[in-house]
């Protein structure tokens, strides 16, 4: 049976299946899964734990061996099956295949491992599992659901997320759950039982780092040259590596050539904005930007920054934190001369 992590916690308050499969590449989901059903193996009576790692050279019959044993120290075990390649092998998938046709009475079969292929996930072994018991998989959240996820994973821990402050969040951890489930928890911590807006996630959550370098990005998009000017320093003198300030930079420039292209195609500045994840309070200063700017600005100014990194990593000629003040006001609407003679607009 196919059941999301989302859905693990109802599923496992229906009663324990003999065997789970746990597989995925999100790390948090994965971790959050795999503690759930122990927790519950544990609340249930399975008191006794073995964990297997399938290693090179690994034995598959010490498992045949483990399940065909009665516990010297408990009358329920839980028996975890640790594979992160992902490929049992044929004895593997053998032995798997045996363990949950003939499944023994008080024990559950915990078998966890990395994202699986297509080819895996139809192989003997993967099917015989789901239909003995239950499958989970931890895959990324999609950019466009991260909003929700955030915002149900906030009400859990008993604090409201706006619509803004979640979207702000789900902007600036880009994809990372591990660390937004951290964001979350402090947000809990500092505002319980109350309803945080996108100022109160901006002031409370990032550290000052993090935050100058969006205000960074923000000030130039607003067309602000002198504040921006005034953060990109701030940042060098706190000893900020240029290769973040370049992360952050492309980030942004990324942003507005999509959505320059998307115009060039006919495309509804709305519907592209909502498209490509930019909150609603961002929106005026994209907007903004977009339009000071000649239609092949972004994407120049993107290739500059490429050359910048290179500059960084010492492969071009150049001083970073120049070419970076120069990028920034080109940004920001300042008109001049690149060196070399090449125009930034």
């Amino acid at each position: 049976m196919q059941c999301s992590p989302a859905q693990l916690s109802e599923r496992l308050g229906r009663g324990l299946a003999p065997v789970y499969l746990v597989h995925g590449d999100e790390p948090l989901q994965l971790r959050e899964s795999l503690d759930a059903v122990r927790s519950h193996a544990k609340a249930a009576g399975y008191a006794e734990r073995l964990a297997l790692d399938v290693e090179r050279g690994f034995d598959w019959n010490r498992l045949r061996q483990e399940l065909g044993s009665l516990s010297l120290f408990a009358a329920r075990r839980l028996i975890e099956v640790r594979l992160p390649g992902g490929k049992p092998g044929d004895d593997g998938a053998r032995v798997l295949r045996e363990s949950v046709a003939s499944p023994v009475d008080d024990v559950v079969l915990l078998v966890s491992t990395g994202k699986l292929d297509a080819r895996v996930l139809r192989s003997a072994w993967v099917k015989a599992l789901d239909a003995a018991g239950v499958t989970v998989q931890a895959r990324q959240v999609e950019r466009r659901r991260l909003p929700a996820w955030i915002r149900r994973r906030a009400g859990e821990r008993g604090v409201r997320l706006s619509g803004d402050g979640a979207a702000l969040l789900a902007d600036r951890v880009e994809g990372n759950l591990l660390a937004c489930a951290q964001e979350v928890d402090k947000l809990a911590l500092l505002f319980p039982g109350q309803t945080v807006s996108a100022e109160a996630v901006q002031s409370a959550v990032f550290d000052s780092a993090r935050y100058s370098l969006f205000a960074l990005t923000d000030s130039a998009l607003e067309g602000d040259a002198t504040r921006s000017l005034r953060i990109l320093r701030g940042l060098r003198a706190e000893g900020t590596e240029p290769p973040l300030v370049v992360w952050a930079l492309a980030r942004e420039l990324r942003l507005l050539s999509r959505v320059v292209h998307g115009l060039a195609q006919g495309e509804k500045l709305g519907a592209l904005l909502s498209r490509n994840g930019v909150w609603e309070s961002r929106k005026k200063r994209v907007t903004d930007a977009v339009r000071r700017h000649p239609p092949h600005v972004p994407r120049r100014l993107l290739g500059e920054l490429c050359r910048i990194d290179r500059v960084i990593k010492g492969h071009a000629r150049g001083e970073p934190w120049n070419e970076l003040e120069r990028l920034v006001l080109a940004l920001a609407g300042v008109r001049f001369a690149a060196s070399g003679d090449k125009g930034y607009a």
